[in-house]
C-alpha cells in the first residue's frame, strides 16, 4: 500500500522506521513546520523531518490542515492509507482522504486515556499496566473504532520516561502487526463503547506547568507516583528558598511522622527528604532554577541550607 505517514517526536520515529524497514512504501510524510527553538532560538526540526530526510522521503509542513495548496499536495500522493502516530488533530477532509482510511497508534489502551498525556497520566494515577491501540480515526479525538491493542507492564519504579520508551516499541509492532491483518483481510474494527461499558473512564488532558507543582500534603504514595510520572518531562516541582526545584528521581518512605507536608529534612551529605502526609519523599536526583541536574550527593555538596 501507498502510505502517508503523520507524527512529530521521536515516539513516532520508532513506527516510521518500522513501516520502512518492514518493506512498506511510505510516499510521503506530513510532519510539524520548523520553528526557533532553546536559548539560541536555533531552528528546531522535528525527529520524524530529521528521519524522513536522511531516508529520502517527501516532507510536508503545513501550518494550517485545511489549506487547499496542502490538500492538493497530499491528495496528488494517491495514498491508500495514512498512518498518524503522536501527531495533532486532523479534519475529516484530511482522515478520510484514503481509501482505506487513517490509522491511530494511541499510548493507552482506548477507551482509557483518550487525550495528549497517557503516558503521564496512567503512571501518575499509579497504574499497572498500560499499552498501545491502533484504532480508525473518527471526527471526535480517540474514540475511533479500535483495531488490534498490546498491553505493556509498569512497574513501581517506571517513570514517564521508561513508559514512553517501551510504548514506542510496543507501538511500533503493533502497527505492523495491524498492516499485515488489514492487508490479510482478517480485522474487524471494535466500538469503543463495547469495551468494558461499565467501566469509567480516565482521562488524559495536556498538561500545564502549572500541573506540574507537587502538593507534599497528599499521602506518600500519590506524591511518589506524581513526580514519576512528570519525568523526566515535563517535571514535578517545588519551590526551594524560592527557586524553582525540579525533582526527577525520588524513593518513597512511608512510616509515621510529625513534620508537616513539605518539612525538609537532610544531613548536608546523603539525603534530603521531603515530608508527605504519611511520609517522606527522599530525593535522588533533581535541578535547582540555574543548575544543571544532579543526583543529591552532589547537590549537598554545593548548597546550604
Amino acid at each position: 500500500m501507498r502510505i502517508i505517514f503523520m507524527g512529530t517526536p521521536d515516539f513516532a520515529v520508532a513506527s516510521l522506521e518500522a513501516l520502512i524497514q518492514s518493506g512498506e512504501q511510505v510516499v510521503a510524510v506530513v510532519t510539524v513546520p520548523d520553528k526557533p527553538a532553546g536559548r539560541g532560538q536555533k531552528i528546531h526540526e522535528s525527529a520524524v523531518k530529521i528521519y524522513a530526510a536522511q531516508h529520502h522521503i517527501p516532507v510536508l509542513q503545513p501550518v494550517k490542515l485545511r489549506d487547499e495548496a496542502f490538500l492538493a499536495e497530499l491528495k496528488s500522493y494517491q495514498a491508500d492509507l495514512q498512518v498518524v502516530v503522536a501527531f495533532r488533530m486532523l479534519p475529516e477532509v484530511v482522515w478520510n482522504m484514503p481509501r482505506y482510511g487513517t490509522i491511530n497508534v494511541h499510548a493507552s489502551l482506548l477507551p482509557q486515556y483518550r487525550g495528549a498525556a497517557p503516558i503521564n497520566h496512567a503512571i501518575m494515577n499509579g497504574e499497572q499496566e498500560s499499552g498501545v491501540t491502533t484504532f480508525l480515526l473518527q471526527h471526535e479525538i480517540d474514540t475511533g473504532n479500535i483495531l488490534l491493542a498490546e498491553k505493556v507492564a509498569i512497574s513501581d519504579t517506571d517513570t514517564a520516561g521508561d513508559l514512553h520508551d517501551n510504548l514506542m516499541h510496543a507501538g511500533a509492532n503493533t502497527l505492523l502487526r495491524t498492516l499485515q491483518e488489514l492487508k490479510a483481510g482478517n480485522l474487524q474494527p471494535k466500538s469503543q463503547d463495547d469495551i468494558a461499558p461499565n467501566e469509567p473512564l480516565k482521562h488524559a488532558p495536556k498538561i500545564f506547568k502549572e500541573d506540574c507543582k507537587i502538593n507534599w500534603d497528599q499521602p506518600t504514595n500519590v506524591v511518589y507516583n506524581f513526580i514519576r510520572g512528570l519525568s523526566p518531562y515535563p517535571t514535578a516541582f517545588t519551590l526551594l528558598n524560592d527557586k524553582v526545584l525540579k525533582i526527577y528521581k525520588t524513593e518513597k518512605e512511608q512510616r509515621a511522622t510529625d513534620a508537616a507536608p513539605g518539612t525538609i529534612e537532610t544531613d548536608q551529605k546523603n539525603y534530603l527528604k521531603f515530608a508527605t502526609q504519611d511520609g517522606y519523599i527522599s530525593v535522588t536526583e533533581l535541578q535547582l532554577e540555574g543548575k544543571k541536574k544532579m543526583n543529591i550527593v552532589d547537590f549537598l555538596k554545593g548548597y546550604r541550607f
